[in-house]
């Protein structure tokens, strides 16, 4: 039986953090390919340090989409997150693009092509997961750190905190009772800011977030609560830490909280399926515990490269299921085709939504408008009932 009573952690970075810039960036490129022709395809990385941004990659999509109009994404990027400091300047900062043309051993592997159906755009295994600790169904540590920074960043944005930064990271860890998440033991936020503002002025600033955002009575003792702890956080962002697309894998799932097969997914369309298959995983998990199945659900697929149809699917519920699992694993590949080219049509993949994603998570949003985060949805829930129960 898992452990009832215990304590668990987990992070958030900003949108300003190093790291994130890059995905940012990269997410941004795959957009403008998908916005030019909804079959292009991506995958570009992104490096920055101090004012210096390098892209590279391999990309098949339109001959309008030039180096300089890679150039001018990058730079729209930064500017949007907010830098315009000395060492990292959306304007002035040095972008360097080397993008080249798909390889053709990996397109023939990928690509539909007689009675061949679209293959994978890799091998690799990739997690979904959700439970019940909070609405969206996502683990609560996790949940709460995103929701600590994107209050911070939408206080900088709008003027309200003028002498915040753009580069911040939170850590939060909560207690568990029988199962269940119940109060912060101890709240980290470290924040860049202005040389003007002492670091306790920084933490007065930070603290009505931090308790806007946790349950009431969940803050931790004031003795736990730290902000700034090195003391000083006014050189940050690529001027401070070198940042490169895809390292933030656990901020972008699930905290830690379960598994993840390692791949990232910012950079990336939608025929790779380290991100749509990833995708599916958390859709139909989520659908799962919203259908009432289970209050935990853990979903595993695996592929090879050039081949369409997964090679397993696993479901765990935890122990806290309702139905059969190896049941449930049928009835999932029945009212969900989990081919590279299934995915992406079911979820509508195959549009400029992935910029958005870039930061405070790729799960646990709220699905928009223009199809963004439509894998959040819980559109299964009759058909699952209807199946099992």
């Amino acid at each position: 039986m898992a452990r009832q009573d215990y304590l668990f952690t987990s992070e958030s970075v900003s949108e300003g953090h190093p790291d994130k810039i890059c995905d940012r960036i990269s997410d941004a490129v795959v957009d403008a390919y998908l916005a030019g022709d909804p079959h292009s395809r991506v995958a570009v990385e992104t490096m920055c340090t101090t004012n210096r941004i390098i892209l590279a990659g391999e990309v098949r999509g339109p001959e309008s989409i030039t180096p300089q109009h890679i150039d001018e994404i990058a730079r729209a990027c930064v500017r949007d997150i907010g830098y315009e400091q000395d060492g990292f300047h959306w304007q002035h900062a040095d972008v360097q693009v080397f993008v080249h043309k798909q390889s053709t051993d990996i397109a023939q592997g990928v690509d539909a092509a007689g009675n061949k159906d679209e293959g994978a755009g890799d091998q690799g295994i990739m997690f979904g997961y959700a439970c019940r600790e909070t609405p969206q169904l996502m683990p609560a540590p996790i949940h709460y750190a995103h929701q600590i920074l994107q209050a911070l960043a939408e206080a900088r944005h709008s003027g309200a905190q003028p002498h915040l930064g753009p580069d911040s990271k939170s850590q939060v860890t909560l207690r568990y009772e029988n199962g269940k998440p119940v109060a912060a033991t101890s709240v980290v936020v470290s924040t860049q800011h202005a040389a003007s503002v002492s670091t306790d002025e920084v933490r007065e600033i930070v603290r009505p977030y931090v308790l806007e955002v946790l349950p009431e009575g969940w803050m931790c003792p004031e003795e736990e609560f730290y902000v700034n702890p090195t003391g000083r956080f006014v050189i940050g962002g690529p001027d401070g830490d070198a940042g490169l697309t895809g390292r933030k894998i656990i901020v972008d799932t699930y905290g830690g909280a379960a598994p993840h097969g390692g791949g990232a997914f910012s950079g990336k369309d939608p025929t790779k399926v380290d991100r749509s298959a990833a995708y599916a995983c958390r859709y139909l998990a989520k659908n799962v515990v919203a259908a009432g199945l289970a209050e935990r659900c853990t979903i595993q697929v695996s592929y090879a490269i050039g081949i369409s149809k997964p090679l397993s699917l696993y479901v765990d519920l935890h122990d806290t299921g309702v139905v059969d699992e190896m049941r449930l694993e049928t009835v999932l590949t029945e009212i969900m085709d989990l081919s590279p080219r299934g995915i992406r049509e079911h979820l509508k993949l195959s549009r400029p939504i992935y910029a958005r994603t870039a930061s405070y998570g790729h799960f646990g949003r709220s699905p928009d408008p223009e199809g963004g985060f439509s894998w959040e949805r819980t559109d299964l829930v009759d058909a699952l009932k209807s199946a099992l129960t």
